[in-house]
């Protein structure tokens, strides 16, 4: 099903089709995508779509099937590829989607063979094709109730785009690079983690406890987390860990647990790039690291960082990056003291899908007629008079 407006020139929005492929794999080349990972897993989509359908380059306008719950739409003005735009579903229930991506092609590239051939490529707001590309997912994506985004603080026509179509603020977010020499310094310490184990879907009660109480109210209602988004089946963790082979990457979760409390206090995951080769580089890729803890127990920070360290020290010397939010000072002050370097800052937004109401006339009472109001109530016929008896008329008396 596609959306257009009401002009001559209608603006088409439509599912991705194989003949978009090379121009949508220029355009993330070009593009400023937030997050790294969701510019590398739109890479290996495309790449994984380009080699199913290669064999079938006449049908270069059928659909191209969902390999996962990634959705791929395109905006075509005059059968000209005008930008793109890449949701998937944030948590299990499909009640937040996260809008990863959203490009479009500036008035110089006329075409996707002008895409391939360099041409530069931006967030304008000299059209509405960005906003009917986000409205094309508000209207047909009916599991959605909230929209959630990243967005770089300095790209204030990203910004403008996504606060004309109701993107509210909920946090800023910091990424950090910790330098391969801090990291052999760091992990010459011995972590104090007695109780560190592995995550395991036993354990989503415990990390979906210590999730719920890391972050805000307001995040939390935004986000909508439930027990089993922290809960993996077996064919997923399999499909994982052979993507992990071919990609030459390592990853695996710890908790600390609280055994008083009975509680998980600190969660961190580790993704580690082994490939030697992307070590000697320009275009290394760092390690990756997500951390969690509770905000009682702030001094597990130089522990968890400590552990992490010596997680790292028998790979390729590659940095750390890890992100901070503004409602956790302590991770940023700790941050600072150690001396890690800020690479990035970013600004999370959010949408509810029924974030307007639709505003009503003022009513006075001046302005209502009354009389015609009533007339449906005026009696039809004169009352008859009832008969009290002697009781009723004593009580009333």
């Amino acid at each position: 099903m596609a959306a257009t407006n009401g002009s001559k020139h209608q603006t088409i929005v439509r599912p991705l089709q194989y003949r978009d492929i090379d121009a949508i794999a220029s355009l993330c080349q070009q593009a400023t995508i937030p997050d790294p990972a969701v510019k590398a897993q739109i890479e290996q989509l495309l790449k994984q779509m380009n080699r199913w359908y290669a064999p079938f380059q006449f049908l270069n306008t059928i659909p191209t099937p969902n390999f996962t719950d990634r959705a791929l739409l395109v905006a075509e003005h005059e059968q000209q590829l005008r930008g793109v735009i890449s949701v998937s579903p944030f948590n299990r229930t499909r009640s937040t989607w996260h809008v990863e991506w959203v490009s479009l092609v500036n008035g110089s590239a006329r075409s996707p063979e002008d895409l391939q051939a360099g041409n530069p490529v931006e967030i304008t707001g000299k059209n509405d094709i960005g906003s009917q590309l986000l409205r094309y997912c508000f209207e047909h994506i009916v599991d959605a109730s909230t929209w959630v985004l990243e967005v770089d603080v300095n790209d204030n026509s990203a910004l403008a785009l996504y606060r004309q179509n109701g993107f509210q603020p909920l946090a800023h977010l910091t990424y950090w690079e910790i330098a391969p020499e801090l990291l052999k310094e760091l992990a010459q310490r011995e972590p104090d983690l007695p109780n560190l184990l592995p995550v395991r879907n036993t354990d989503a009660q415990l990390i979906y406890q210590l999730d719920t109480v890391s972050m805000p109210p307001l995040l939390r209602q935004v986000f909508d987390r439930q027990i089993h988004d922290f809960k993996n089946n077996l064919v997923q963790t399999m499909v994982g860990k052979v993507k992990e082979w071919f990609q030459q990457k390592q990853s695996f979760s710890n908790y600390v647990f609280e055994t008083q409390r009975k509680a998980a206090i600190g969660y961190y995951r580790l993704s580690l790039n082994s490939d030697r080769q992307l070590s000697t580089t320009e275009n290394r890729q760092p390690h990756q690291a997500e951390l969690t803890v509770h905000p009682a127990y702030t001094w597990l920070y130089p522990e968890l960082m400590a552990q992490l360290a010596r997680s790292c020290q028998y790979l390729p010397s590659q940095p750390l990056q890890l992100v901070s939010a503004d409602y956790q000072p302590e991770r940023e002050e700790y941050f600072q003291q150690i001396g890690a370097v800020r690479v990035k800052h970013s600004l999370l937004m959010s949408r509810s899908v029924w974030h307007k109401l639709r505003e009503a006339k003022h009513l006075s009472l001046e302005n209502l007629q009354i009389a015609e109001m009533l007339q449906s109530l005026q009696p039809s016929r004169q009352p008859l008079p009832n008969r009290i008896e002697k009781n009723d008329a004593e009580d009333l008396s």
